[in-house]
């Protein structure tokens, strides 16, 4: 054999060789809702061609219910933020779906789009293990379990889903550390105290709206018992702009995976005083994967939900000048080569 025909035959079979994922389209799926759990949402790559799906007012293309094809063998789980939805995330799913993960979302109970009734430590006490559960489903589910080996998974949160993400790492909280934090720093961390129900404007009824919350906040947050949740499963984790403020910091100074966070210096609803320049602080071996300046709490989400308005539109609309492609862009890919580092040794 020439030099260049075996030149082309070498090629040919290293072509040959080349995972299947690496051209594969992007499908979604989802595993029933349970007594216990809300659906699980799986994104994940597939052979099947994409096409424009209407998901509430977000049209997708993707390639709905088909069938997976094998990807790197590895699983990526997103909590996602308060009120949140999967599809607010589905750009970084790609970027994850596209290097091979399988990706899934579990829908927190009474802290989703569709039933925001448990949002705050209600939530945030159940989402870990809500995790570790969304985990048990995907393994035991015979489309995607023959191609997934879960002794090493991936984990992403944002918002409220950071807070999740944190308590994974070993962080450790109380409802009653909330309490005090919102005694202590009412005016200037109003939305995380009370959330987008409404917010101080500096009018007459500012003080009867401090008076009622924290009213509500000392009823419902007195325990002192720490939350703590581990999964050996989970090997590595970002957290993006997470809630932060009630954790014990000594439990986050040497966290016992991997951690990466992601900060939005413009962050109105989650001050980065108070909830991740803190964590950064207390962990020295965190990685800060990315910092957005200009940027505000809606920064993470991709696509973000259009006609946002009101209060929750004040907080999670980009700034005037933002450049929202190129960042998510950016961080997407950042997020992804993180876990490609750590999962894929």
């Amino acid at each position: 054999m020439n030099r260049n025909r075996f030149g082309a035959w070498a090629l040919g079979a290293w072509l040959m060789l080349l995972p299947c994922w690496a051209v594969a389209a992007m499908g979604v799926d989802t595993i029933a809702a349970t007594a216990e759990d809300g659906p699980v949402t799986l994104y994940y790559p597939t052979r099947a061609a994409e096409q424009a799906v209407l998901f509430g007012t977000l049209s997708l293309s993707v390639a709905a219910r088909a069938a997976p094809e094998r990807g790197n063998g590895r699983l990526i789980v997103i909590s996602h933020g308060s009120g949140g939805s999967p599809w607010m995330y589905s750009d970084l799913a790609r970027s994850l779906v596209e290097a091979g993960f399988v990706v899934a979302m579990p829908e927190h109970r009474a802290d989703n789009f569709k039933d925001g009734s448990g949002a705050g430590p209600d939530s945030w006490t159940m989402r870990p293990a809500e995790v570790s559960r969304a985990i048990d489903a995907v393994g035991r589910d015979p489309r995607f379990a023959p191609g997934l080996s879960l002794h090493k998974v991936g984990m992403y949160g944002m918002s409220a889903g950071g807070h999740t993400a944190l308590s994974l790492a070993g962080g450790r909280w109380s409802p009653e550390r909330f309490k005090q934090h919102c005694e202590a720093h009412l005016v200037d961390d109003f939305p995380t105290c009370v959330g987008p129900a409404t917010q101080l404007t500096g009018g007459a009824l500012d003080s009867v709206k401090k008076w009622v919350a924290l009213l509500v906040i000392r009823h419902r947050f007195d325990d002192s018992g720490w939350r703590e949740h581990t999964d050996p499963r989970i090997t590595a984790i970002v957290a993006g702009v997470p809630a932060a403020a009630d954790f014990d910091m000594a439990s986050l100074a040497n966290p016992r995976v991997p951690l990466a966070l992601i900060t939005a210096k413009g962050d109105r609803w989650l001050n980065p005083r108070f909830h991740s320049d803190r964590v950064l602080q207390a962990c020295r071996l965190c990685e800060h994967l990315a910092d957005l300046p200009g940027a505000g709490h809606g920064a993470l989400l991709s696509p973000l939900p259009p006609g946002l308005t009101g209060v929750i539109g004040d907080m999670l609309n980009d700034p005037p000048g933002y450049d929202r492609p190129r960042v998510t862009a950016e961080v997407n890919g950042k997020i992804t080569a993180y876990f490609k580092h750590q999962l894929l040794r």
